[in-house]
């Protein structure tokens, strides 16, 4: 009996050193995945901006295309203006509910205002005709796709980090480290702005 204690005790020993060496260990690869996941989300969102860019970028080519070549509504043109301007000026941080929601907003606003302006160039033959234009149109259209590919890619990636940041280890591994990890927040625009723009030409 007093020979197997002293076993007993050294495999509990040794059990209980490779526990203590495991656990950081878990910790750490832990900690290594939640860091993967939110470099993944940000790489995500850094394409949506850069798509959204793209569309600030041709959004005054297609103003200047429109008030050269048509008696256009000066309503439609500062709306399609006032709303770029909103949108490049925002700065959002996706960990914030509240700005997320803003900026959401605010793209859905230039969507609009854009589909509008897409709209009432039908009205006009010489604009419809303007080979510039009906570029710009198809560059518009394009860029919308794309912001929707990203925006749900993007989406995708929130959630699998957030996922990941919601289990109990992820959980622990937050509150060890000081809670650097925080959710991010989805994309979401309302449903007719996540519909690119249909205009026949």
């Amino acid at each position: 009996m007093f020979t197997r204690r002293p076993a007993l005790l050294t495999v509990l020993t040794a059990m209980l050193f490779l526990f203590s060496w495991l656990l950081p260990l878990a910790g750490c690869s832990r900690y290594d995945e939640l860091v993967q996941k939110d470099q993944v989300a940000a790489t995500k969102w850094a394409d949506v901006e850069a798509t959204l860019q793209r569309r600030y970028d041709l959004i005054p080519n297609l103003v200047e295309t429109v008030k050269a070549n048509a008696k256009f509504e000066k309503d439609a043109l500062e709306a399609v203006t006032k709303a770029r301007a909103e949108a490049t000026q925002l700065k959002v941080d996706v960990t914030d509910p509240e700005a997320m929601k803003k900026f959401n907003e605010v793209q859905g606003q230039l969507k609009g205002s854009l589909s509008r302006l897409l709209v009432q160039a039908e009205k006009y033959p010489e604009l419809k005709a303007n080979e510039s234009f009906r570029n710009l149109q198809v560059q518009l259209e394009g860029t919308e796709n794309r912001i929707l590919r990203a925006r749900e890619e993007y989406n995708k990636a929130a959630g699998e980090y957030n996922a990941e940041l919601g289990k109990i280890g992820g959980q622990a591994v937050n509150k060890v480290t000081g809670m650097p990890f925080k959710p991010r927040e989805f994309f979401n625009m309302d449903a007719g702005a996540a519909a690119a723009p249909k205009v026949s030409l």
